[in-house]
């Protein structure tokens, strides 16, 4: 391999890490990928709640990485919950940067029980409810909440690695994404 692409995610949680790296190998099969995770702040809460608090907490995240670190691509995932008209539901934001554009995905909506949910609104972190109510150990590092609620037929991982390839898309078709109306 003689190219080499330098990826930098915001969080230094491997299924974040493992989903970025993912999608760049697969969009850049003849590159060699150095994924690397660093700590970067959301500046929100730990658990963000409403897609607005979620998608500035990605944002924040990559902003931090474009000022401290140089890569050819910056990442970050941010998991969320709201409540929606038709009930409790987490999902995750994803940012990606270029250093000088800049795209935004979501996941799809897990259906969340109203009881969970509810404990969120009290302070407590999505993965921590998870832990107590299926009897688990840091699942957030895992199959996430996802995993537990669909036996394990949709992990984390799967999730922030479906939005960021979508995300992916006005990289792959700039010309597309930049014509004036």
């Amino acid at each position: 391999m003689s190219h080499s692409l330098k990826i930098i995610v915001g969080s230094k949680n491997p299924v974040k890490i493992n989903a970025a790296k993912h999608i760049f190998a697969m969009y850049f099969p003849s590159y060699e990928i150095d994924c690397q995770g660093v700590d970067a702040p959301s500046n929100v809460p730990d658990q963000p709640i409403g897609e607005e608090q979620t998608r500035i907490g990605a944002q924040n995240r990559v902003t931090y990485c474009k000022n401290m670190y140089q890569a050819d691509y910056y990442c970050a995932m941010e998991g969320g919950a709201e409540q929606f008209s038709y009930g409790a539901a987490t999902f995750a934001y994803v940012v990606i940067s270029n250093g000088s554009e800049q795209a935004i995905g979501r996941s799809s909506n897990l259906p969340l029980p109203q009881v969970l949910y509810n404990a969120l609104l009290k302070g407590e972190e999505l993965g921590d409810v998870m832990d107590k109510a299926f009897n688990t150990h840091n699942v957030k590092q895992k199959g996430g909440a996802i995993g537990l609620l669909t036996n394990n037929h949709a992990t984390r991982q799967s999730t922030y690695t479906q939005a960021l390839t979508l995300a992916m898309a006005p990289f792959l078709h700039p010309s597309l994404y930049h014509q004036e109306v």
